[in-house]
């Protein structure tokens, strides 16, 4: 018993020794640091003061003003525009009325008398951001701030003024360029959007709703949002820095100090911040301010194919699953894609070397290629990978009108296709533009069919069904008899000038 006594206690006073050490030293881990030593929260705020300061001298305010007669002036009237959705007129401080200013303040236009009623004047329209690129006074901005301005002021971090001149402004993607008449100005280094990283740490600087220099930091919540709706060509950067209406224009910087977008658009119910916002990549914006300095005007490249999205039917239909892509839905005569071999059905993999994986990033990297530029390109023809070379031409202004009007939708459901279609005769041919095309023209749909579903409307020609040539209704009905319960029918359908595939489900 006494041994067993001693034993106990020898382990009790072990016990406490070890308790003991274990406590001072988590005590001592606890303490404050020493001088010298940072924690990592230390440094990231550090890290983030360090960009503001270095940034903000960099940083431009920018109000525009309109001129407008007195007639056109009335209470409550306020400018309307597209981007009323996420930074335009409607994106400023509350006011009388509602929102009202390009990218920034509300207002109220004074009601002219019938005295004065054709006189003109400067009336305050919006605000927005800016951000210095060149120490002789360059700056860029967004074309919704300054595009249909006709006076320009820009106010520096120092408080100096300056009137600016509109250098050139690109409405499809919403990069403009101003310049005011300074020298020595701080300018803000360009970097890399192509090396970003969703979840890496940016900082956003502007004046949203008036409040200059205000400083807010998110990450890079997303890459290559290019179906969003905002500009004909986007390849959008989406970060949850908090961004307002006035943001507009103004720089989104990584940790480095270098500008890696522009701010310009925010998703929201409510026109504030919700936690998404979009910023053009400053790799497009490098391509876009060269152009707009040296002529004031914006040259892209041209494929000359009708792409659509891949959606799962259609993949499926094309032996693509698991595989992205864009399914090439036309290819128009004489134009580049032409030359290279490029042919309708193929589903373009790889452009330059990167993949493609969406629609609207790779109109954007076509239309940023510089006309004279040959691309390597890889599509899957028939399950093979095919490698193509193509040198991209310049973009007409006819061509870039023709494609907006031409994109695509997808597919459908139902067995029942809920459509008439009829012979080409040379009739219809001649009323609607297929005089060299074979197919039966579609004469009615009905309303909350799979055919209405897959955007299926009268006057569209259907040129093959299941990848079958079909030359009158006869052959169109056995194409889809042949089309087993379960799988798909897969339409080439033209519209005016261009085709595109649907895929319409058979098994519901």
């Amino acid at each position: 018993m006494k041994m067993d006594s001693k034993r106990w206690m020898r382990a009790a006073v072990y016990v406490m020794l070890v308790v003991g050490a274990a406590a001072f030293v988590v005590g001592f881990s606890s303490r404050t640091p020493v001088s010298g030593q940072t924690t990592a929260a230390d440094e990231l705020s550090n890290a983030f003061a360090n960009v503001a300061e270095k940034a903000s001298p960099s940083v431009v305010f920018i109000e525009v003003e309109k001129e407008v007669r007195s007639s056109q002036m009335g209470p409550g009237m306020m400018p309307e525009d597209l981007f009323d959705f996420f930074f335009g007129p409607g994106g400023g401080q509350m006011g009388p009325g509602g929102p009202g200013g390009r990218g920034g303040r509300g207002f109220r236009m004074p009601q002219g008398d019938d005295e004065n009623k054709n006189e003109k004047r400067l009336v305050p329209y919006g605000q927005g951001t800016g951000f210095i690129i060149s120490p002789d006074g360059y700056i860029l901005t967004n074309h919704h701030v300054v595009g249909d301005a006709d006076k320009v002021k820009v106010k520096l971090n120092d408080g100096r003024e300056f009137e600016a001149e509109v250098k050139g402004s690109d409405e499809k993607t919403e990069v403009a360029l101003i310049k005011i008449e300074a020298n020595g100005l701080t300018a803000l280094p360009l970097g890399d959007s192509d090396k970003i990283r969703v979840g890496d740490w940016v900082i956003a600087i502007g004046n949203p709703f008036g409040l200059e220099h205000t400083v807010t930091s998110g990450i890079v919540s997303a890459r290559g949002r290019g179906d969003v709706s905002i500009t004909d060509y986007a390849d959008f950067i989406q970060t949850d820095a908090a961004i307002n209406p006035g943001n507009s224009g103004g720089p989104l910087l990584n940790l480095n100090s270098e500008v890696i977008g522009m701010n310009t658009a925010i998703y929201s119910r409510s026109g504030g911040y919700m936690g998404i916002g979009f910023a053009i990549p400053v790799n497009m914006i490098k391509y876009i301010e060269g152009q707009l300095r040296d002529t004031g005007s914006v040259t892209r490249g041209y494929l000359g194919v009708m792409i659509q999205t891949l959606t799962p039917d259609l993949a499926k239909n094309f032996g693509m699953d698991g595989r992205k892509g864009v399914l090439i839905g036309d290819v128009n005569p004489d134009t580049p894609a032409a030359k290279a071999g490029l042919q309708q059905g193929d589903i373009i993999v790889q452009f330059n070397g990167k993949p493609v994986e969406e629609v609207g990033s790779f109109r954007t990297h076509v239309a940023t290629t510089k006309p004279g530029t040959k691309v390597d390109m890889v599509v899957v023809r028939e399950g093979k990978e095919v490698s193509k070379t193509v040198q991209i031409e310049a973009l007409s202004k006819e061509d870039e009108a023709r494609g907006r009007s031409g994109r695509s939708a997808g597919g459908g459901t139902s067995i029942k296709l809920g459509m008439t279609v009829q012979n080409l005769t040379d009739e219809l041919a001649e009323r609607f533009g297929y005089e060299k095309e074979q197919g039966v023209v579609v004469s009615d749909v009905d309303e909350g069919s799979a055919a209405a579903k897959a955007g299926i409307q009268p006057g569209m020609l259907i040129k093959e069904v299941n990848r079958k040539a079909i030359h009158n209704t006869r052959e169109f009905d056995e194409a889809l008899q042949e089309a087993k319960s379960g799988k798909t029918a897969l339409l080439l359908v033209k519209d005016g000038q261009f085709a595109r595939f649907v895929a319409i489900r058979l098994d519901e």
